[in-house]
């Protein structure tokens, strides 16, 4: 069955870099569409990245310009490069995959942005 686990998370100062990774397994990796959510402190899990194809994703605006899904097929890895982080980028973030009506989360890693 469908397994997604995140890692890459930690902290990090204001300004600085993650790569967060997810590795998938027990499916396709080809055939699904994978997401990237976080959930800040006392917020709603929020949508960040989506990678539609390996030249097609979308970003929300809070993120667009500084961060970048990314996949490997040979890995069965989803990526998301985040760069010039910010506190308000705080939070767990959680892998998404989806293949027609379903869908299976990873369970999360933590990102701390300090000032």
């Amino acid at each position: 069955q469908a397994q997604l686990v995140e890692s890459g998370g930690g902290l990090v100062q204001a300004g600085g870099s993650l790569r967060l990774s997810c590795a998938v397994s027990g499916i396709d990796f080809r055939v699904l569409i994978m997401g990237w959510y976080r959930q800040h402190p006392g917020k709603q899990r929020e949508f960040v990245a989506q990678s539609i194809s390996s030249h097609r994703s979308n970003y929300a605006d809070s993120v667009k310009g500084r961060f970048t899904i990314s996949r490997d097929n040979a890995k069965k890895t989803v990526y998301l490069q985040m760069n010039n982080l910010t506190p308000e980028d705080t939070g767990v973030y959680y892998c998404k995959a989806t293949w027609g009506t379903s869908d299976k989360w990873g369970q999360g890693t933590q990102v701390t942005v300090s000032s």
